[in-house]
């Protein structure tokens, strides 16, 4: 498997394209389309808020049914969430524009919105964007980097990856963009992505690759405890690539799904980093649990700890505030036989040994917990299990940020 400069457009037959049509101000890229060449097989995963925005009932419909699926636009600045029959409806009418411009079916064409909520969308700009947007597309990366930039809302980079691997003696590429920078919580958050591969795969396989995948990579991302309204994952695979069709659990399959895991924990790991606010990645890895569900608990503990988060900020090994988050967490271990390492770039020391501080050096800490990328090991010796959750620190600037969010 390798990693190279890519984007949505990587994979055979996927183009895209991105649009500034006036949703947001100072007329900033708002607008994406991906395109296949080829009808597709879907598979989605949605939000774990009973407020649920009228897009992901929409692509939840669509995901689910037989139908293929060719087409998605996307809008950023505002979410049409909260926006009742209105705001469903407007989905509608976004597929059936695109749908009409591409000369495709409106089922074949999935929706998603990220932004304020509770605004309608201005559907005169949405409906010229669609119509712009599909006169746009194409398979240059240059495209693929524009659809990923028109997405980001107060995201501070565009996050893109692309992987190829041989399945079946054939190349096949897989390949996403994403945003996601506030409202981010375990279950998903607000984030967009969309995953684009030109494998052959059947439908049901697709759909279980990717609802396995999200589990150890969205769903171990946590920025301020929030679950978004209108969380989105799609996997678009047009079989492009020729390889024998996956329809069972069989070596291929294993390929493709880590292939998938690749390119999804990239970018959840990109989300987590690029915390509204953020100054570093902070990972979380719970080693020696005694189940994958206890160490899942136990790490999201420590990343969603503000206390924690405050102190990866100020570059401060304060060890207690990571073995507290531990102990609420809700599941049983002994602290006093726990391990903390933290380790970065920069180097990796022991902070505690069973439960009590080791003679380490303050300073030597603090250079290490200064990387942009820290992770801290928690070792609880008590089996096998590990789990791996990531999060950011928590700065003044995330509270600027979401005071000023709608002006």
């Amino acid at each position: 498997m390798e990693k190279f400069d890519g984007g949505v457009t990587a994979p055979k037959g996927f183009l895209a394209a991105g649009y500034a049509a006036g949703i947001k101000k100072e007329n900033h890229l708002d607008m994406a389309m991906i395109y296949s060449e080829a009808p597709c097989q879907s598979a989605g995963t949605y939000t774990t808020n009973v407020v649920k925005a009228a897009p992901v009932k929409w692509d939840r419909e669509r995901t689910t049914a037989a139908s293929p699926v060719q087409a998605v636009v996307v809008n950023s600045g505002i979410a049409n969430a909260c926006t009742g029959e209105e705001g469903y409806q407007y989905c509608l009418e976004t597929a059936k524009k695109a749908a009409e411009c591409l000369s495709i079916s409106a089922d074949e064409v999935l929706v998603a919105s990220t932004g304020v909520i509770g605004m309608q969308l201005p559907m005169d700009r949405i409906s010229k964007g669609a119509e712009e947007l599909s006169h746009l597309l194409s398979p240059s990366r240059e495209a693929a980097h524009t659809a990923a930039t028109a997405i980001m809302t107060t995201d501070t980079k565009q996050k893109e990856i692309a992987v190829r691997t041989q399945i079946g003696g054939k190349e096949v590429i897989l390949a996403g963009m994403c945003k996601g920078s506030g409202m981010i919580h375990p279950n998903m958050c607000t984030m967009l992505s969309f995953v684009t591969t030109d494998v052959d795969i059947s439908k049901e396989l697709l759909q279980e690759a990717l609802s396995e995948v999200v589990k150890d990579t969205y769903n171990m991302v946590s920025v301020d405890g929030d679950t978004s309204t209108n969380d989105t994952v799609l996997l678009l695979a047009n079989g492009m690539a020729g390889n024998p069709k996956i329809t069972e659990k069989n070596e291929d399959y294993q390929s493709f799904l880590a292939a998938l895991y690749k390119v999804n924990v990239h970018l959840a790991k990109c989300i987590a980093g690029d915390g509204e606010g953020a100054t570093a990645l902070f990972e979380a890895k719970v080693v020696g649990a005694e189940s994958k569900e206890q160490a899942v608990t136990l790490s999201k503990s420590i990343i969603t700890s503000n206390l924690t988060k405050a102190a990866i900020y100020g570059h401060d090994a304060n060890w207690g505030r990571i073995l507290c988050a531990m102990g609420y967490s809700g599941v049983q271990f002994d602290p006093e036989k726990v391990d903390l390492v933290f380790e970065s770039k920069a180097g990796r020391i022991q902070i505690i040994e069973n439960g009590v501080a080791v003679g380490f050096s303050e300073e030597e800490a603090t250079k290490i917990l200064s990387e942009p990328e820290v992770t801290v090991i928690a070792d609880i010796k008590m089996g096998q299990a590990e789990a791996t959750a990531w999060g950011c620190d928590l700065t003044y600037d995330y509270v600027k940020i979401n005071a000023d969010y709608r002006s």
